[in-house]
């Protein structure tokens, strides 16, 4: 599995949240804690929003811990939202056009999860991009195609709508006969000023995500990069909202897509990054 950070706040470098903490990104990439991948080295990326509309992009193959120039960038790049990203592959190849984050017009995409049987269901998937967004089909992954899928939706008027009904059409392909692959969607999309984060899984367990608020900071991981005691644990099958001068909001996110998990939804909780 993957992991990743998104920040939304004052204006800072990414050191002190992606390369600098006790168990940084970078350790993550070596020996996560929460994950079942040995390690995430299938190549990293950042991305970030600064003077222009359309996000920055910098994505590389090698490892993060073997690539000297991300901790250059970390220290000097600054941005008031960013991601970063590492990667383990889930059967695609190991391109920069692969790996995360993603981008397309003003928005920005990273993800933590696949869809199952991604080679047999590859095409009905693409299907779902709308022309006018295909061309900006660089890859191969399946969280590209998601993404502009959810583009294609109509991210732009209404994100959490839009995110919903490609999740609704991916979940009747994945339970298409007696199949029941798994999808796991653990995911960030921002657009310069908001953010937006889901947790969900189908016929599987969700992977983790969690958040810390700060004042006017937020930031959301795939697993705490500290030992600290106020990261709080989004529930699955929830989505998080952090619009821009707004409060984080923690809501359900059409647990009934979900319904093979048999669970309700249950509320955030505050947990220790040490435990």
């Amino acid at each position: 599995m993957c992991r990743w950070i998104a920040y939304r706040g004052e204006t800072t470098s990414f050191e002190p949240y992606v390369t600098e903490p006790e168990h940084s990104l970078i350790a993550q990439s070596i020996r996560s804690l929460q994950s079942t991948a040995g390690s995430n080295g299938d190549g990293f990326g950042l991305g970030w929003y600064g003077e222009h509309q359309e996000p920055g992009l910098y994505r590389e193959t090698r490892p993060a811990w073997s690539d000297e120039n991300l901790r250059y960038l970390c220290r000097h790049l600054r941005s008031h939202l960013f991601f970063a990203h590492v990667r383990a592959a889930t059967g695609t190849a190991v391109t920069r056009q692969n790996c995360h984050p993603f981008a397309c017009g003003h928005w920005m995409f990273m993800h933590n999860g696949f869809v199952g049987s991604w080679n047999r269901l590859r095409r009905k998937v693409e299907a779902l991009i709308p022309d006018a967004y295909y061309p900006s089909r660089l890859g191969t992954t399946d969280s590209e195609a998601v993404f502009l899928a959810m583009m294609g939706a109509g991210l732009d008027s209404d994100p959490l709508q839009a995110t919903r009904r490609v999740l609704q059409a991916l979940v009747g392909l994945v339970n298409e006969g007696h199949l029941r692959e798994r999808l796991r969607f653990t995911s960030a999309i921002a657009n310069g000023k908001d953010l937006y984060a889901f947790r969900v899984a189908v016929n599987d367990a969700a992977n983790t995500l969690y958040f810390r608020e700060d004042g006017g900071q937020v930031i959301v991981v795939s697993e705490p990069f500290d030992k600290e005691e106020n990261w709080t644990e989004v529930p699955p099958n929830h989505a998080l909202i952090a619009r821009e001068s707004e409060n984080v909001k923690i809501v359900p996110f059409d647990a009934a897509i979900c319904s093979s998990s048999g669970r309700e939804p249950v509320p955030a909780k505050r947990i220790s990054a040490g435990r």
